[in-house]
Order: structure tokens, then sequence, then C-alpha cells
């Protein structure tokens, strides 16, 4: 890292500013999902709707992804993937074989943003699990209140002192 500023890490040559994380904890997390995520990238630009989730060995950041469709051929409806039916007009959907992995399992979401290497998702990885151990910390103070819902109101909040 030599020489960046705090926050930041080099990374092949440009430097990852994580400039804010705000975590929504799940109220009662079921199955695998532990709370959602945003993180402000050098103060300009923000990527809403990381999930945490339970990995095999602690949390894990999963970047925002979108579920994978197809159109139908009928009338052009965009339909889940394993979808067997139009949800639109019902007309049977053509077999179609499911894009895979490279691990062989089915592709059926596309992430939305992400790393583009290692270093810079290890230093996603490791900020954003850091900041959901210290928010389950403040979780438990009385009052406490997620700045998480704070998103989408920069225009109208006033500046923090």
């Amino acid at each position: 890292m030599g020489g960046c500023p705090v926050g930041q890490r080099e990374l092949g040559g440009a430097r990852m500013d994580i400039s804010e994380v705000r975590i929504k904890l799940i109220a009662d997390p079921s199955e695998r999902l532990l709370a959602f995520c945003s993180i402000t990238l050098s103060g300009a630009f923000v990527v809403r709707d990381l999930k945490i989730i339970v990995g095999p060995s602690g949390p894990f950041v999963a970047m925002p992804s979108r579920k994978l469709s197809s159109h139908c051929p009928g009338c052009g409806f965009k339909n889940s993937l394993r979808a067997a039916y139009c949800n639109q007009c019902g007309r049977k959907q053509p077999e179609s074989a499911v894009p895979r992995d490279g691990d062989g399992r089915p592709r059926l979401y596309a992430d939305i943003a992400h790393p583009i290497n290692a270093a810079a998702r290890e230093t996603i990885q490791k900020r954003v699990v850091s900041e959901y151990e210290a928010e389950l910390v403040r979780a438990k103070q009385p009052g406490y209140v997620s700045r998480y819902d704070e998103i989408g109101d920069e225009d109208h909040r006033p500046p923090r002192g």
C-alpha cells in the first residue's frame, strides 16, 4: 500500500478510496442474508445493494446483481431463464440451455457492478465486513437508527458537521 492515505489502497496503479460504508441489518435474518450495504467511492460514486451473506468462512460480500432473462418469441416479454411459459401471453417457452459458470453451476444472475481484480474485491470485502461487525455493536445501543435509511436523501440533508 506504501504511501496511500488511510482508506485508500493501491490497486495495480489505481487507488480505490472507500470513503463511506452504510449497513442495513436484516431484522430477522432468514437463510443466508445478513444485511444490505452501500459503499461510496472517493466521496463521489455510490454502489448500492451489496449483500452481506453467510459464507463458508464467515460473512461474505455479494455484489449487486440482476436476474438474467430471455424474451418470449411470441410477444417479446422478458421471462426468467427457467420459465416454462411466458408470464405475459402464456405461450410455452422454448427449452434453452441455461448459461453455466466456470464451475458448471447455472448462471441465473449477472453482476451490475463488481471489482475487476482480486485486490479490489479483497479491499471491499475487508472494509464492508469490518463495518458490518461495527454495525452489529451499534445496533445494540439504545435509540439505534441505521444510516442506510438516509440513502437517497443526500440533497435534502444538512451537511454533517
